[in-house]
């Protein structure tokens, strides 16, 4: 079996501010990471490599830096590693993010691509569907845990809104993976010390099968219009008060704001 998974270098959001001036991110000094839900992708197609020996391949959209994750999925079990990098993929959206990975996916072997559910860095849940949608291939979205028959078919516990679901699909298809699904494994100091003496493959525009019109800034149709951050809360207000005189209160501070 051939897994490929789709991981994306995002900044630690515990650590992330936006300049009230200009509404951007500010990325200087914050340190990046795997997206959660991508690791927990990743460590999915490891348990699989475990149990049945699959080949597992990771894939990474983005500026040079993001070779740092690529070794990190090397050290934790990763059999190939390629990183998409070209000046043609800059500005890019979900729809031309997908575009590329999708174009990447087109010239390789797969029975199953797995992605993380969201990036924690927008949130949209959109690349995995989209890359679904792409190569037209079924999809199973929030993925929390999946059993494999040794031959075309997984069964597939899926989160909803309600509990979840049971469902079965066969290969190649794609599914998004939530990182609540298992706990990622640690990266083996034998894997840390190899990661950095193994190659990842650089594949430009050249190595991919898709119109140079969907890339890129040409092929996103998103704008974003103001970023911002939550405003502080007002601080609080004590009363003291008798029982009735404070229940007299709460209710007048409740018709304030339109609760009753």
């Amino acid at each position: 079996m051939k897994i490929i998974v789709c991981i994306k270098q995002v900044p630690d959001t515990t650590e992330i501010k936006l300049d009230p001036a200009t509404g951007t991110m500010i990325r200087d000094g914050v340190p990046s990471i795997m997206n959660p839900d991508d690791k927990g992708g990743l460590e999915m197609a490891l348990e699989l490599k475990d149990k049945y020996g699959a080949y597992v391949t990771v894939i990474t959209m983005g500026p040079p830096q993001a070779d740092d994750i690529l070794r990190e999925a090397f050290a934790m079990g990763a059999d190939r590693a390629i990183h998409l990098s070209d000046r043609k993929f800059a500005g890019a959206d979900t729809l031309a993010t997908s575009n590329a990975i999708a174009g990447a996916l087109r010239v390789l072997e797969y029975d199953l691509v797995i992605t993380g559910r969201q990036a924690i860095d927008g949130d949209t849940a959109q690349v995995g569907p989209q890359i679904a949608e792409h190569l037209e291939l079924p999809q199973i979205t929030y993925v929390e845990h999946l059993e494999f028959d040794g031959q075309k078919t997984f069964t597939i516990r899926k989160s909803t809104e309600e509990g979840f679901q049971i469902v079965q699909v066969e290969s190649p298809c794609v599914i998004t993976v939530l990182s609540a699904a298992n706990k990622a494994r640690y990266m083996s100091v034998n894997g840390i010390t190899e990661a950095y003496q193994r190659e990842v493959e650089i594949w430009n525009f050249e190595h991919i099968r898709v119109e140079e019109e969907k890339l890129g800034l040409k092929g996103s149709p998103t704008r974003v219009y103001k970023s911002f951050t939550k405003g502080a809360k007002s601080a609080g207000k004590i009363f003291e008060a008798e029982a009735a005189e404070a229940a007299d209160l709460i209710v007048e501070k409740l018709k304030e704001k339109f609760i009753i």
